[in-house]
């Protein structure tokens, strides 16, 4: 871990988070086992070191994640003896609080807002650490770094708080809490450098790999027992890699030969999309992100 050679990027991102344990009771860090919650990880150790960072981090898991990601999620933890809660999307199915979904585009995505906010609620969270950022989506760049949720979690993309010359304000009413986004500034690009420069592990899926998969609408999807796949759709085997990472039902594959860190980052620089191309669930609507968001998604 380099303590020693700092960028702007990075000292912003570890001001925003000392400003959260200063300015709240039981902050929490969002973990998916994705580039930019490893990240946040990273750069919690840096801004507590040499304490240990002082929240958990809370995984919502579908269920459907890839089983590299849990497999590396549950290393990390390990391996720097972090606090981790997990709670569970099948328990909100089984809860009746929420229902599963079936047909051609099925997928427990938007189920996990249930499973957050109870969550929320359990431990009485009142700022929830994520690694969104800006450059990702048009709803994820309306965000502030403090984004303030009301007491039933809704997000009002009409009634920020401004945030003039870096000053961050905490302050909120019984029952509400705050998403904090210390990468909100962050590109893709500036990820994958800093996981390079850090020379910070990540999921194999990151990688380039053999994998079977079949092709819809353009997409690459995941053959797997979790994703609905019609009949005549061939599964194949092709090398491919992820950008980002959801579950296996709404996250797609991209092609490539990208088998090194610095592989991935030549690679990125050349694209033309954003890497929420391969988000499947962000295909439904047009405003798909932002209508989940309203109602209390990550």
């Amino acid at each position: 871990m380099n303590l020693f050679i700092p960028n702007p990027k990075e000292a912003e991102s570890i001001y925003i988070l000392r400003e959260v344990a200063a300015q709240f009771e039981r902050p929490v860090l969002l973990f998916s086992g994705g580039k930019d919650s490893i990240t946040l990880v990273r750069l919690a150790q840096k801004a507590f070191f040499p304490a240990k960072i002082p929240f958990p981090l809370l995984h919502v898991d579908t269920g459907h994640n890839f089983p590299e990601t849990i497999e590396f999620r549950d290393w990390l933890v390990k391996e720097l003896g972090l606090e981790l809660i997990v709670r569970n999307v099948q328990d909100s199915i089984d809860q009746g609080k929420v229902r599963e979904e079936r047909g051609r585009y099925a997928s427990r995505n938007t189920l996990q807002t249930t499973t957050l906010l109870d969550a929320i609620e359990e431990f009485k969270f009142d700022a929830c650490i994520g690694g969104a950022r800006r450059d990702e989506e048009k709803a994820r760049a309306k965000e502030r770094v403090f984004s303030v949720r009301d007491d039933f979690g809704q997000w009002d993309e009409k009634n920020q708080r401004p945030e003039l010359f870096d000053m961050l304000n905490g302050k909120i009413h019984v029952g509400q809490n705050v998403r904090v986004f210390p990468i909100s500034n962050w590109t893709e690009l500036d990820v994958w450098e800093y996981i390079r420069t850090e020379n910070i592990a990540i999921p194999s899926i990151y990688f380039a790999h053999k994998r079977e998969v079949f092709f819809r609408d353009g997409m690459i999807w995941t053959a797997n027992e979790h994703v609905f796949r019609e009949a005549h759709e061939e599964v194949v085997e092709r090398m491919v890699r992820f950008r980002t990472v959801g579950d296996m039902t709404c996250t797609a594959a991209v092609l490539s030969e990208a088998t090194s860190l610095d592989d991935v980052v030549s690679e990125i620089r050349e694209s033309t999309i954003s890497e929420r191309g391969a988000r499947i669930d962000d295909k439904r609507s047009e405003a798909a992100m932002e209508t989940r968001k309203k109602v209390g998604y990550f």
